[in-house]
């Protein structure tokens, strides 16, 4: 316990005197102590001053270019690749609903058309952008109607996306492109990430009753079962649940 001296105080004896005496001693090298690891501190700051400076000052260049970018460089590009990736979107809307002129029309949504950019020309300049993640997934779309199946999945493979349909429409199309080059172990696989991607009632029930079909061209009938049966129990009112109960039934026998 700390003791300290009232004015006026006089020790009792020699004895107290000294406690007295070794205490302040104790208190003087604690003082000292602190006066020297202050200085120590002191020296050690003057001498590296420069180095400090300059760490703080290379961190402030860091934040203020971080936000530099984004407000003068990232942001602008942002706007500008998803304005012109509303022209190749056009065309592959346009491609879509027509029943005479789909690949011309497909070939101008990925090569772009009197000055303006297709698909691949905003993947290549405006690269990092979100509009070029997108035109990633247009692209791969777009390959995968004009039966160009390499070129599908590689576009497809490039594209990121949590959304629950964009996501799994991405995984489900390489799907598509790999059971097109034939190659059903690949297209299972995707199609089963497809589902796994999201359980959404417009992309599972489709993709389960694509992996289910595969399975049984594989001979794996006890998967292909599980597939049609999450179909009818847990997407009842789906295009896909008409007539499973006769895919049910094979995978069965």
């Amino acid at each position: 316990m700390a003791t300290y001296k009232k004015r006026g105080f006089k020790p009792k004896n020699k004895e107290e005197e000294a406690q007295l005496d070794e205490h302040d001693s104790t208190t003087a090298e604690v003082f000292n102590t602190l006066d020297e690891s202050a200085s120590k501190t002191e020296e050690w700051v003057q001498k590296n001053q420069n180095y400090i400076l300059g760490v703080i000052g290379v961190i402030a260049v860091g934040v203020l270019a971080y936000l530099g970018y984004h407000q003068f460089i990232q942001n602008p590009k942002e706007a500008t690749a998803a304005n012109e990736l509303f022209y190749p979107q056009q065309y592959f809307d346009q491609a879509l609903a027509s029943e005479t002129e789909k690949d011309s029309l497909f070939t101008l949504a990925l090569n772009g058309a009197q000055g303006k950019y297709g698909f691949l020309d905003i993947i290549e300049e405006y690269s990092g952008t979100k509009a070029a993640n997108l035109a990633k997934y247009s692209a791969g779309m777009t390959y995968l109607n004009l039966k160009q199946y390499d070129q599908a999945i590689e576009h497809l493979e490039g594209f990121s996306s949590d959304d629950d349909i964009m996501g799994a429409m991405a995984k489900g199309g390489i799907g598509d492109a790999f059971s097109q080059l034939n190659q059903p172990e690949d297209a299972l696989d995707y199609y089963e990430k497809a589902v796994a991607h999201s359980d959404n009632e417009f992309t599972a029930p489709r993709f389960l009753h694509k992996a289910g079909v595969v399975a049984l061209e594989l001979g794996e009938k006890s998967k292909a079962l599980g597939y049609f049966e999450r179909i009818k129990e847990e997407y009842p009112n789906s295009q896909e649940a008409n007539g499973v109960d006769a895919l049910i039934g094979l995978a069965q026998n």
